[in-house]
């Protein structure tokens, strides 16, 4: 063993085996520990601490799929493979390689291949198609890719675009060393197959500080951005969430049935479960019908969950096995108070995680201590201050300071950026600036804008209550205003549209909508065709489920279009303003009407 070696493995006493038969107290300090740890131990990286645990416990499940199996030992074993594979490929430290994968271990495994090379992923998003994929991919630029053949046919439709000149090499990562390999791809697992297994030395080479992967957002602009993913920033949630909140120890087992591509799974889920030494259970994807029984199959004691799939969880029919689990807590964001306890009492769920964050923010806040309906606790310095509902932005006073709201108010929550909680940002530096206000309360601080609004709980707690401004969440994803804004705009009878997200009965998220201008007359629109466009040019989830047709759009007096009174009237605006619906499966809109509403208003209405 090297030098280098045994240094990082003293590095991780918080690790040690006897973990598991800690208090629970224990356990949480124990992640506090952590947490402090990785702001000053430079050689802390996913690397070094898959390492690790290959050495502390090689035969302990490390990730399990359907029903493949990998051991600590075999992961690293695996990773290094990996690793002299991309490494005689040309990639090193510094480099960025893009990653079009879906959800299986190769996915994993070559994130942390590429964590010991000092290489970032950059972790596409699965459901991006077309100039929007390959805006993000060309925001990172990156040297080379790895491409499933889930995913050949999203690739195949951006890989002449200039975003990607000079990519060299294209990976195909099939599902064995065997699989028919398409013209233009090296075959990466027949590569790897041959590659010596033993640890190498460039993992020791690579700092905490360094990039790890990014994660593509869809922020105000309209486009993607690549928020940036340090191994410290990674380490420090997985030790504030899975050990100080979760209290994980080697003998849990992590089911993740969300998408890798997001960070509540490669960052959240994944972080905890390396830190703590345990298992990490992964899912192709989330399915309603099969969650309890792979639940069973993987013997989960931890899920991570967003607000959509407890949902969908809870609207299934009862059935006699929903609390025929050995799941005692779940991580997540997203779970409404109005469903909280529902949820916690239908399937036995004893803890419940909420946490709030941001793929860029600077912050996390976890409800460690167990209480209900909150988004957390966060110990660093934070504020949350009054806004303009008008114009979204933060109210200063005479003096041009902000004024933080008082306990059970809302305002916009801010996250101050210190040494120990730095802004890492994007890879554009204007786009970053953009997220940052100077002198909120002294000459020569500077916070995040969460762009969030939050309420006061007391005791540094948060409520999680609404995003401001051109971005909504639905489906689980964040979506683009700008975006959808431009495909309905490309639209040959539509003159103008202003899009923005609408609140409904018993949906997680808002839901698109858009009032719309035609070019003609209102009744001329061919609905069939318009989401025939729609479709065409935006991922599901991003195309709008209401449309109100306007004969003109109102503007402010500097030209914007006043999104605050479209939001507020909703889906049943006053006056002779017609709106339309797309339902869950629909090829067009119709009109909607008071029994339309009334059906919303109960839940009947599949969106």
């Amino acid at each position: 063993m090297s030098e280098h070696n045994r240094d990082t493995i003293s590095a991780w006493d918080v690790l040690k085996p006897s973990a598991d038969k800690l208090s629970g107290i224990d356990r949480l300090l124990r992640g506090v520990g952590l947490l402090l740890m990785s702001n000053f131990r430079d050689n802390m990286t996913i690397a070094t601490l898959i390492e690790a645990h290959a050495g502390r416990r090689p035969h302990h499940d490390a990730l399990t799929f359907e029903t493949q199996r990998y051991n600590y030992a075999q992961l690293n074993a695996c990773a290094n493979r990996f690793a002299r594979s991309l490494k005689a490929g040309g990639v090193g430290k510094g480099d960025v390689v893009g990653v079009l994968l879906g959800n299986r271990p190769e996915t994993l495994i070559l994130v942390a291949a590429l964590a010991k090379l000092g290489a970032a992923a950059a972790m596409c998003n699965t459901k991006q198609r077309g100039d929007v994929l390959a805006h993000s991919l060309g925001t990172v630029k990156p040297t080379a890719m790895l491409v499933g053949p889930e995913l050949q046919e999203a690739f195949a439709e951006i890989r002449d675009n200039e975003a990607l000149a000079g990519v060299d090499p294209v990976w195909f990562v099939g599902h064995s060393a065997t699989d028919p390999v398409p013209v233009g791809y090296r075959n990466f697992l027949e590569q790897a197959s041959g590659q010596a297994t033993g640890n190498i030395d460039d993992a020791y080479t690579v700092s905490s500080k360094d990039t790890c992967f990014y994660i593509f957002t869809s922020g105000t602009t309209g486009m993607p951005k690549a928020s940036r993913m340090s191994h410290s920033r990674w380490l420090r949630a997985g030790a504030g969430m899975g050990m100080a909140g979760l209290r994980l120890t080697p003998a849990d087992r992590f089911y993740c049935a969300l998408p890798l591509y997001h960070n509540n799974a490669l960052t959240v889920s994944w972080s905890s479960v390396l830190c703590a030494g345990a298992t990490f259970a992964l899912a192709p994807k989330f399915s309603v019908s099969g969650f309890w029984p792979d639940i069973r199959h993987h013997r989960a004691t931890v899920f991570c969950y967003i607000g959509e799939l407890c949902r969908y969880l809870l609207q299934a029919e009862p059935h006699e096995n929903d609390r025929r689990h050995d799941v005692r807590a779940v991580i997540g964001n997203g779970l409404r108070p109005d469903i909280w306890d529902e949820f916690k009492g239908r399937f036995g769920i004893g803890r419940v995680c909420e946490f709030y964050g941001a793929s860029e923010g600077n912050l996390v806040f976890v409800n460690g201590f167990n209480m209900d309906r909150t988004a957390g606790f966060c110990p660093l310095p934070y504020a949350v201050v009054a806004y303009d509902p008008e114009t979204e932005e933060p109210v200063r006073d005479d003096k041009n300071k902000m004024k933080q709201v008082a306990r059970g108010e809302v305002g916009l929550l801010l996250n101050k950026v210190t040494d120990f909680a730095p802004f890492e940002g994007y890879t554009d530096p204007a786009a970053s600036e953009k997220k940052l206000f100077h002198g909120v309360f002294d000459k020569d601080d500077c916070y995040f804008n969460t762009g969030d609004l939050v309420c006061v709980q007391g005791m540094r707690h948060i409520a999680f209550v609404d995003r401001l401004g051109d971005t909504f969440r639905w489906k689980g994803e964040n979506v683009a205003t700008t975006q959808v804004e431009n495909a309905l705009n490309a639209f040959e009878q539509i003159e103008e549209a202003v899009v923005y997200g609408v609140a409904v009965p018993h949906s997680d998220g808002r839901a698109g909508m858009a009032a719309i201008t035609p070019k003609n007359k209102l009744a001329d629109i061919d609905w069939n065709k318009l989401v025939a466009h729609l479709r065409k040019e935006l991922p599901a989830f991003a195309i709008p489920v209401f449309i109100r047709l306007r004969p003109e759009q109102d503007v402010t007096g500097t030209m914007k279009y006043r999104k605050v009174d479209l939001k507020k009237q909703g889906y049943a605006p006053e006056g002779d303003e017609p709106v339309f619906m797309l339902t869950s499966g629909a090829d067009r809109y119709d009109k909607i009407d008071d029994g339309t509403r009334a059906a919303l208003a109960d839940g009947d209405v599949s969106l």
